[in-house]
Order: structure tokens, then sequence, then C-alpha cells
């Protein structure tokens, strides 16, 4: 089966690392069907490649807004009902229902094939406090419309189904990203830090890195936390962790390379996700395969699975140190059944198969 598969973008080599988590999905797919790689915006040229045994054709949209959008998105059609005619696709499939999701069900529609979009970020939100996410303006909406009328949908996690099916779509298919080998090897046991929590993610307002500082200084003194990744926002969580009188129980880490976050998570009690939205929450799964649990947010899959840990409302830093004593004493069982449910439900293998399974029935319909 031969599938068109458009990003947003997409690593420009074998040493780059654009999204993690998109990398070894494809390199999953890959394994069971003829993947091509069509990236929209980065890299920043036109010049086929080959990845990893996978081609790729890149589109070079950079940062193309107005008007030279639109051309972008014309040249994409083109270029893919060209690649279409060279070598027919069995299907098209997008990642985010943004102008990729657009592009790829507006081109299905043209040749002929099924379309599917996989809803992954922002695009049923619109927290126009902090400027996140795609429900925010009139073209942005119909964008995000025009895209969900691809023929299959896929959300990655119930909890973002239910904001799909709120909206009147047909009941999408349910597929996490799910956590790679990197995440599964047997490790020697290490020596866990009782009191330290964890954060990890872009450092930007969507995160809502403060309030885990707002919880900590609701924690008694042991309690200790570490950032891991950088963003606009340090600056605002340095000055607020020193109003707050917490900056000696508060690590920034700064950017920390993919392959090197499994040692973060496995020295921690607790990971910690406090983010306004989450399309699933992919760091709530990387920390229960390193068994260790979640207290966060009730987003993305956190708030879909209770193995995984323990959800609070979002914005409630009383409920947070709540949920953070309570699952303390007990991290080691909490972190137990989050690396079962992961072994149960959420690798990669699983994710491609159930991907795969879509494909078929878009292909036999």
């Amino acid at each position: 089966m031969r599938i068109g598969y458009l990003l947003p973008g997409f690593s420009a080599d074998e040493n780059d690392q654009a999204i993690p988590v998109q990398d070894a999905l494809v390199r999953e797919l890959a394994q069971r069907c003829d993947l091509q790689i069509i990236p929209l915006r980065y890299p920043h040229h036109q010049t086929y490649y080959n990845w990893h045994g996978i081609g790729v054709y890149p589109l070079n949209g950079g940062t193309a807004r107005g008007w030279r959008r639109l051309q972008l998105w014309r040249r994409a059609i083109r270029a893919i009902t060209e690649l279409h005619r060279q070598q027919p696709f069995d299907l098209l499939h997008a990642t985010w229902a943004d102008e990729t999701g657009l592009i790829a069900a507006r081109t299905a529609r043209k040749l002929g094939i099924p379309s599917v979009v996989s809803v992954v970020g922002g695009e049923l939100v619109g927290l126009t406090d902090i400027a996140y996410g795609l429900q925010r303006s009139r073209f942005s909406r119909w964008i995000v419309r025009q895209a969900l009328r691809a023929e299959h949908l896929i959300a990655i996690s119930a909890y973002q189904a239910r904001m799909l099916e709120a909206r009147g779509t047909a009941r999408p298919h349910i597929i996490p990203f799910g956590v790679g080998e990197m995440w599964l090897k047997p490790t020697e046991a290490v020596q866990r830090d009782p009191y330290l929590l964890i954060n990890v993610g872009s450092v930007i307002p969507v995160k809502d890195q403060q309030l885990l500082l707002r919880a900590l200084a609701l924690l008694p003194t042991p309690f200790h936390a570490q950032i891991v990744g950088e963003g606009r926002e340090q600056a605002n969580l340095e000055m607020l962790a020193k109003a707050l009188g917490i900056t000696k129980r508060v690590q920034f880490c700064g950017k920390v390379a993919h392959d090197d976050l499994p040692a973060f998570y496995r020295q921690a009690a607790i990971h910690v996700q406090t983010s306004r939205h989450e399309g699933e929450g992919m760091v709530t799964l990387e920390a229960a395969a390193c068994g260790t649990p979640t207290v966060g947010t009730a987003v993305g899959i956190l708030a879909d699975d209770a193995d995984l840990g323990i959800a609070v409302p979002v914005g409630d830093a009383a409920a947070l140190a709540e949920a953070i004593l309570e699952m303390q004493p007990q991290a080691a069982e909490y972190g137990g059944r989050a690396r079962n449910a992961i072994e149960a439900r959420y690798t990669l293998a699983q994710s491609a198969d159930a991907i795969m399974s879509v494909y078929k029935r878009a292909r036999s319909s």
C-alpha cells in the first residue's frame, strides 16, 4: 500500500530530530507500507532525499503567509498530483487538521482516493489570553473545517475525540502516539529522589509551568522540581519562583536531547503535567514507560486513563499540590501501574498497527 504522508515539517536528515515522536512513528509505519513523506514547510529546500530508506519530498514552504501561503497550497496540490501520476497513492494521510489536512483532503478528492487526517494539537481550541489554538480566527476555523472533511479522522486521545464529537463529527478513530523501543528497554534500577517532581516540555504559555511553581509553593520544603525544556516563558518563571520564595527548590535544566530524557524521568518520583491543553501529552506516556507516574491537569491522555496517574482541574494549584501529596507515599505502586499500561496499550507498534487498520478500511470503502 502506497501512502502519501503530509506533515508541516520533517527531519532534514538522519541526524536531525524535528519531531521525535513523528520520526519514530514514520519508521514504524514504513515497515508496514510504502510511505512517502511530503513536508510542507521544513526542510528549507525542495530536493528529494532518502531518510532511513523512506522517500521525502520537501516543499520548502518556510514561513509563507498571506497570498504566499495560498501559493504554497496550490504548489503542494500540484506536487502531490504529479507524484500520484508517476506512481499512484492508495491514500493520503495528513498529521494536523490544519493546512496539511486541508491539502490532503482536497487533493485526495481531486484524485479520487481516500484521505485520513490526524488531529494532534491545538486545532480544536482557542485560548485567546495566550494566543494558542486554531479556533481564534475565522480563517483558521475555516481551514480546520476543510481538514475535517477527510473521510477518516484520527484522534490521539479519547479526550480529543470527545472534542471532535462535540463539533458533530462522526466518531473518530482513537489512536494514541505510542512509545518506541527506546523507552521499553529494561534498565538497571536507579535510586529515585522521593521528593523530586519533573516537568518536561517547551517552556511556553500553554504548558503553564507557573502552575507547577504555585503548587510547589504549597508543598512542604523537601519537595523540589526540575523543569526540562526551553522557551520564552523561562524569565517569567524565574521571577515567579523568586516571588514565591522557592528559587532554591526549582532547577531549570534547559533543552535536553530526546534520547537523554529517560534518565531524567527515572530519577524523579512524580512527573507533573501542567498544560492547559494537550491533544495527547506524549510526556505522560514517556514518563510512564520509565515507571514514573503523572499528576497533572485533566487534558489529553491523562484525562482518559487513571492507570497513568491522577488528573486534576486545569489551573488549580491547590488540587495539584493535594494530588502530589496523595501520590507521593505510593509513587512506586503508581509507577508500576503506569508502566504496565504502556506495555498493554501504548506501544508504537500498536499505534502503527491501528493506523494500518484505518488505511485498510479507508481503501476498502
